[in-house]
């Protein structure tokens, strides 16, 4: 597969280094609203159509120990009773759903957390066998199950278990292997670890790994990076996640352990990024977009060369057929695009569920406009080409007359390189591939000033 080499430019990075949402979604989640029901949610699962298959995210808030830099949704606590406890409302929440739903197939699961490996295998089994009785799981190696794993919170033994109960894909947080940083963010984890674990996983089946990493936490440095990026490469997981770490202490209280003076600058940032987007790239990982990196012969470096990448609130995924459906605390999902996501606590989802109620608590209802820009801005940030007379031909539209606006605000951009305009087609070039935030911001019917400052992460 023939790799794309990003074109580096300090000067437009920093002008265009501005804050903007990672669009795992359109609306982004800053536009649900409570006044989207239950009998709203009730009212999607009913209507699936029964060609559709089915994806699931189970959401497991528990973890042993706090890492400072998280802003997921979590608990932190050492008390495992607890876990046995949200596992049987997890359990009503899964027969529930699943009393709505007609005989579409479950092809697609994933775990997330939290820290899934919270949970015991023991208590893993007994979810897994609730959704087997519950959905239509085709038992063949189509299906994906996919786990959040913390190598620190599972035994290397456990791992086997896992893949007999049809885990096939593992995802694993890193962050940084220096021993500075992951005592200043609190969380001590070793390369060979990581590694071991790693290896038993590829010895029983599983068929993708990814591996998270962070930039612009305490006391990185480029040269504290090389090492760790080189441990990352000697590992050769499948994907590779690169996340811009975002210090929002006022939003996320774990963060405020972190002391902001100890953080890289701007400019260090950037330079450990281009240290990493280089480095990758030279040892044959592609740029799938904005913070993913992935082998040749993976799904997603495969399903953007034949076009059908797609991203939900998992990131990018293959498999943009497939209607979402959450459950746990948090959880989100899409459902005919619509949205929906559970209350946060426990307590609010505890009571609802003993009231044999769906724990809902808000969504998005999306209208036309919503559906149509949610098509450009995906294929956008998916491809980074967007083939205007397609999306008149679907949208029964003049692309020049209804998005007049953004075409005249995305002339700064072209006049930067970032973008290539014609008659048809919108197309992002190497140099504007690591600023698709902000090209697709231009789109973004709800984006202002506000939701720039105060809500979301820098696009690098």
């Amino acid at each position: 597969m023939k790799q794309t080499k990003l074109e580096w430019d300090d000067e437009l990075l920093s002008k265009y280094n501005i804050s903007g949402p990672r669009y795992t979604s359109y609306p982004t989640a800053l536009e649900f609203t409570e006044d989207y029901q239950s009998t709203d949610y009730l009212s999607c699962l009913s209507q699936l159509s029964d060609d559709k298959s089915l994806s699931l995210y189970i959401h497991i808030p528990y973890c042993q120990n706090i890492c400072y830099y998280c802003a997921c949704n979590k608990i932190i606590t050492k008390d495992k009773s607890k876990a046995e406890k949200y596992i049987g409302y997890l359990i009503k929440e899964i027969e529930l759903v699943a009393k709505n739903v007609g005989d579409n197939k479950l092809r697609q699961i994933h775990w997330g957390g939290g820290t899934p490996t919270y949970l015991s295998v023991s208590q893993i089994t007994s979810i897994m066998n609730s959704i087997r009785h519950c959905f239509k799981v085709p038992n063949d190696e189509s299906i994906e199950i996919s786990i959040e794993i913390d190598p620190r919170a599972i035994a290397i033994e456990d791992i086997q278990p896992l893949a007999e109960l049809g885990f096939n894909r593992m995802s694993m947080g890193v962050q940084d292997f220096n021993p500075v940083v992951q005592k200043a963010v609190n969380r001590i984890q070793s390369f060979e670890l990581t590694n071991n674990m790693i290896i038993e996983a590829r010895k029983h089946g599983f068929k993708s790994i990814n591996l998270d990493l962070i930039y612009g936490l305490p006391f990185q440095n480029k040269e504290t990076f090389e090492q760790t990026l080189q441990q990352v490469i000697e590992i050769s997981p499948d994907r590779i996640s690169v996340f811009n770490y975002a210090h929002l202490p006022h939003r996320f209280k774990p963060q405020r352990r972190i002391n902001g003076d100890n953080l890289p600058s701007a400019a260090e940032k950037l330079s450990i990024f281009q240290y990493i987007i280089d480095t990758l790239q030279d040892s044959g990982y592609l740029y799938i977009g904005m913070d993913h990196f992935a082998k040749p012969d993976d799904e997603l470096a495969l399903a953007q060369q034949a076009g059908c990448l797609h991203r939900n609130f998992q990131g990018y995924t293959t498999h943009q057929e497939y209607e979402l459906i959450g459950v746990g605390v948090s959880s989100i999902g899409s459902i005919n695009g619509q949205y929906h996501q559970n209350v946060r606590d426990v307590d609010s989802y505890y009571e609802l569920l003993d009231q044999s109620k769906l724990p809902s608590w808000r969504g998005a209802k999306v209208n036309r406009d919503d559906l149509l820009r949610k098509a450009v801005i995906f294929e956008l940030i998916c491809h980074f080409e967007l083939d205007l007379t397609q999306m008149e031909a679907i949208y029964n539209i003049s692309f020049k007359a209804y998005f007049e606006n953004e075409l005249e605000m995305l002339k700064p951009y072209e006049k930067d390189g970032l973008v290539c305009i014609s008659p048809t087609v919108i197309r992002v070039t190497n140099r504007g591939r690591l600023l698709i935030r902000n090209i697709c911001m231009v789109f973004d019917a709800y984006m202002n000033e506000l939701h720039q400052l105060n809500s979301f992460s820098k696009v690098i």
